[in-house]
């Protein structure tokens, strides 16, 4: 059976409330939701599922070379966009390199333990799977498969 792993933005938007069994949780995701629950009560919801997941050895870490990985994969990205621009990249809205940076380091981590990503993300996880063989589902697709 695969495992799986979700990005913030299936949780978010699927209103993820249970986990499947086949599951590994993102410690980047972790990190992304608290820094955006909405109060303290949520805040320690993600908190307390950050260390159930960590005692039951299902969390994943980024490793330095995932960090590494990540670093290089955002380098070629933008290389890519300069290149398509042709020679002077256009600029990215705010946060975007940050949030990118993030969903690589998400990649990196689950290709190294085997998962697939399922993510509303799209457009950015397959610009990310281009540099990094990551397998990737559609959060839709996860969803309905499930019902």
């Amino acid at each position: 059976m695969p495992t799986y792993t979700f990005d913030s933005s299936v949780i978010i938007a699927q209103r993820v409330r249970e986990l499947p069994k086949d599951f590994v949780l993102s410690a980047v995701v972790i990190g992304e939701l608290m820094a955006s629950a909405p109060d303290d009560s949520a805040r320690k919801v993600y908190e307390a599922m950050r260390s159930e997941f960590h005692r039951d050895d299902a969390l994943i870490t980024p490793t330095t070379d995932d960090w590494l990985t990540a670093s290089r994969i955002l380098f070629w990205l933008s290389r890519g966009r300069k290149r398509k621009a042709g020679g002077k990249a256009p600029p990215l809205l705010p946060g975007a390199s940050q949030r990118m940076f993030l969903d690589a380091l998400i990649a990196v981590s689950a290709r190294r333990v085997g998962a697939i990503v399922v993510t509303q993300n799209w457009d950015d996880f397959k610009a990310i799977q281009y540099y990094c063989n990551v397998r990737l589902k559609r959060g839709s697709d996860f969803f309905k498969q499930k019902s």
